[in-house]
């Protein structure tokens, strides 16, 4: 890992303390949503470049009146080029998930595209953003997660280009993983309750627990709970095969997406989602 510190890079220090916090869930993956230069991941740019658009990032954080926030807002940055920018760091709340909630549950981590200009991550950037997840969780106790910021709040970040990286495991650039097929990564709603891969709540738990009582658990490594993984797809396509549906690529018939009409084999009956009087 190319691991560029905030005394490199020549970060100011935080306006106040930050949060600490022991552990968390994994980590987000952002893109800046606004016009990036495209010269910005020319080969001679990084020298001259990469360290001042960090610098331009946490003066934009800094100043910002709605937002007040204390320092730069992510964990870590990726510029182009692969190398990873220390930001917050670890053990840090991160404030650029949305909410206290949001940022307390996982850190964040910025690519250095944007929604105009430069909006496909290099290979070398997405090599980053894996070395970026594998500090986070060596030094900081990430935890497995790897989503987007839309993942559980509106917005379009991080990019079509970097969701779909996201969306395909977050791969290292040519891995075999990166190599693997297509696995579905959508959701379904079922009677007001989700379900594909991000869906969260005790109805995936009992899924996954139904799933391994007909024998259909291979791809856990720790069991069924209550976050929608790959391993629940994998596992809930091999049960759909067994039912004689065909098709395990994305969207189409046993591709490990419920349908309503495989759930109710699979259950007995459909969950529905409760509603506060």
């Amino acid at each position: 890992m190319d691991f560029i510190t905030r005394e490199a890079w020549g970060a100011l220090p935080p306006r106040d303390d930050l949060v600490y916090v022991a552990s968390t869930e994994g980590v987000k993956i952002h893109y800046e949503g606004v016009y990036v230069p495209a010269w910005l991941a020319a080969p001679d740019a990084h020298g001259s470049s990469c360290a001042g658009h960090m610098r331009d990032l946490q003066a934009s954080h800094l100043n910002d009146p709605d937002e007040d926030y204390s320092d730069f807002a992510y964990n870590a940055a990726v510029c182009p080029h692969g190398s990873v920018f220390e930001g917050r760091g670890v053990h840090n709340r991160t404030a650029a998930n949305g909410s206290e909630s949001l940022n307390t549950h996982h850190y964040s981590v910025l690519g250095m595209v944007g929604d105009s200009g430069l909006v496909e991550p290099t290979d070398a950037m997405l090599d980053g953003l894996v070395d970026a997840v594998e500090w986070l969780r060596s030094d900081g106790a990430a935890g497995g997660d790897v989503l987007g910021h839309l993942n559980g709040y509106p917005t379009l970040c991080p990019g079509d280009a970097l969701y779909a990286w996201v969306q395909a495991g977050a791969p290292r650039p040519g891995s075999a993983e990166a190599d693997e097929p297509a696995i579905a990564r959508y959701q379904v709603v079922i009677n007001g309750l989700a379900y594909g891969y991000g869906a969260s709540g005790d109805h995936v738990t009992t899924v996954g627990e139904a799933l391994v009582a007909r024998g259909f658990g291979a791809h856990y490594r720790e069991g069924p709970g209550p976050l929608w993984s790959d391993a629940d797809t994998r596992n809930y396509s091999d049960y759909q095969l067994s039912l004689g549906y065909t098709g395990t690529a994305p969207y189409e018939d046993a591709d490990g997406v419920p349908g309503a009409g495989s759930l109710r084999k699979l259950l007995g009956y459909l969950p529905a989602a409760t509603t506060a009087a």
